[in-house]
């Protein structure tokens, strides 16, 4: 009886192993199966063993790179970790209700997350810190401006992609919005910001950082107190808030001069 034509080879020449393995994208195993191959024969590791290795080694290079791509895609201004925050600057900060969200169980269940304080507190620092350990434990994250978030808005709707631009803000698992308050936001882009916020409504975290209190957040909205109400009502059914209080430590060295 012949041979099927569509039977594999017995063996397949070394030379054509990685070549096959690139075509695949595997390239943990392209750089590593030899160098495995002779650990195997060398310690008489059993097959299944030695593609043990070399699957292991394949997972951990997608995963590192999966978590460089979430980084980058976060936009982060700049990295921040909770262990280079300093705590003994803020006269008023709860530091195990801080530290207690970095178990990031906020995020699984699509609540907020809202830093209330003067400048220079480390608030964009937590939220910063917050949004790299969410990269690390596999949540997409985005972090903007409020302002640039507007801004970015205001152009889409004018070009007509509106839809599309929000999408950007809905999708993540946590979205950052730092600096809510620095500057004045005018109806339009009060009511774009809301459409964010009520589009994300119990459908995914958001944590913000603002200098002003809930009490005064009408003066943002540009005075409208109806619009202002709407989004508290949504941001803070299921939210947690976070009070830091002091001086401001960018002006540290003229504080102390």
């Amino acid at each position: 009886m012949s041979e099927s034509k569509n039977t594999l080879p017995t063996t397949t020449p070394s030379g054509d192993v990685e070549h096959h393995l690139i075509y695949l994208k595997l390239a943990f195993m392209a750089q590593h199966y030899a160098e495995l191959a002779k650990q195997a024969a060398h310690k008489m590791w059993p097959h299944v063993d030695y593609l043990a290795r070399l699957v292991e080694g394949e997972a951990h290079l997608r995963r590192d790179r999966a978590t460089k791509s979430r980084i980058r895609l976060a936009r982060f201004p700049v990295i921040k970790t909770l262990e280079q925050f300093r705590w003994d600057w803020p006269t008023r900060i709860n530091r195990l209700q801080v530290q207690n969200h970095f178990h990031l169980a906020f995020i699984k269940d699509k609540a907020n997350l809202i830093f209330l304080g003067g400048v220079g507190l480390g608030k964009t620092h937590l939220a910063t810190a917050l949004g790299y350990a969410a990269c690390l434990q596999g949540y997409a994250v985005l972090f903007a401006s409020a302002i640039d978030v507007i801004n970015t808005l205001t152009a889409a709707k004018s070009a007509g992609r509106l839809k599309q631009e929000l999408k950007k803000y809905t999708k993540p698992a946590l979205l950052i919005l730092d600096e809510l308050g620095y500057l004045p936001i005018d109806k339009a882009g009060a009511d774009l910001l809301f459409q964010v916020i009520s589009l994300r409504y119990e459908q995914g975290a958001i944590i913000i950082t603002s200098n002003r209190a809930f009490k005064d957040w009408p003066t943002i909205f540009n005075h409208d107190s109806t619009l202002t109400a709407a989004i508290l009502d949504r941001l803070l059914h299921h939210a947690e808030t976070v009070i830091i209080e002091g001086k401001s430590f960018r002006m540290k060295d003229q504080l102390e001069s």
